[in-house]
């Protein structure tokens, strides 16, 4: 996509470039003489989030989250997507690989009249709220999917064979939120170096800390759910084996007593009592309510 002016006024002027091409970076190069090193970062799918100052050029990296559901979590590229920030004199310039929520609809939101005489580093401060903000929406959608499972392991008494993958997932798309989140402070504390009132930067630093909250109480519930779904999962393995076990026992001792009626011996006296097959056959019965008022006075 060619270079697009999103917004001009008196103070300054904003430039767009999606899906830059070597083309585009090139011309940003040679027209605002920035560092080939920073524009190519722009375009690592994989790059952290960063700022680098040089000369009077600030650099801010932001990722921001994507909320998609791909099959690889994996790397940071799986849940968010680049957005670079360049500022310098009166100009703002944002690149990024793919559509940008924060830039589409802060592009909408700033035709409206009361930021008509907004400053570049207040456009660089609203895309960086609303880079929080993606993050802020995806504890939202994480917390209700964790909730839902957890009723539907708990209160539904389910017993899905996929519960632990969900869960598995949660926590991976948590941990890299999380990662991100953290190494994103290095740029949120850049924006006391911008012309802002301290206590905008200072509402910015606040979501920062809440959204890196937010994902480490979800890191911690997912692994108690975890470790608790795996507990149910092996008390009910418990429960079969004891009933199995219970039952083992009744048939033990007829099962034995089968076992030497099944010997082919010549003499064997029982065989010619008129009433012999019965009395084997009530001595098993009486063993086995015997077993069964034992297991049961004993609780097992």
């Amino acid at each position: 996509m060619p270079l697009e002016i999103l917004f001009k006024n008196d103070f300054c002027e904003w430039v767009d470039v999606e899906s830059p091409t070597e083309e585009d970076l090139n011309y940003l190069h040679n027209k605002y003489n920035i560092n080939v090193l920073l524009l190519e970062d722009t375009i690592d799918a994989n790059h952290l989030p960063k700022f680098e100052q040089d000369g009077n050029l600030n650099f801010f990296l932001m990722r921001e989250n994507t909320q998609l559901e791909r099959s690889n979590l994996n790397t940071i590229s799986d849940i968010s997507t680049k957005l670079g920030i360049f500022l310098l004199d009166n100009v703002i310039i944002t690149i990024h690989r793919m559509k940008n929520r924060s830039v589409y609809e802060l592009k909408k939101e700033i035709l409206l009249p009361v930021n008509k005489d907004i400053s570049r580093d207040r456009i660089a401060l609203n895309l960086a709220l609303k880079v929080m903000k993606s993050f802020d929406d995806e504890s939202k959608n994480l917390i209700e999917i964790m909730d839902q499972i957890e009723s539907e392991i708990f209160l539904k008494n389910t017993n899905h064979s996929n519960h632990i993958r969900r869960l598995y997932r949660l926590k991976r798309k948590s941990g890299l939120n999380t990662r991100i989140l953290n190494i994103s402070t290095a740029w949120v504390d850049k924006f006391k170096l911008l012309d802002l009132d301290e206590i905008a930067v200072t509402d910015l630093k606040d979501k920062s800390k809440d959204a890196i909250a937010d994902f480490e109480h979800l890191n911690t519930q997912v692994a108690s759910l975890i470790s608790m779904f795996l507990a149910m999962s092996d008390q009910k393995a418990n429960q079969v084996m004891k009933v199995l076990a219970i039952y083992s026992m009744y048939f033990f001792p007829i099962t034995f007593i089968a076992g030497i009626y099944g010997m082919n011996f010549v003499f064997m006296p029982e065989l010619n009592l008129k009433y012999g097959y019965y009395i084997t056959l009530g001595l098993m019965a009486g063993i086995t309510l015997i077993t069964f008022f034992y297991v049961r006075k004993k609780g097992w």
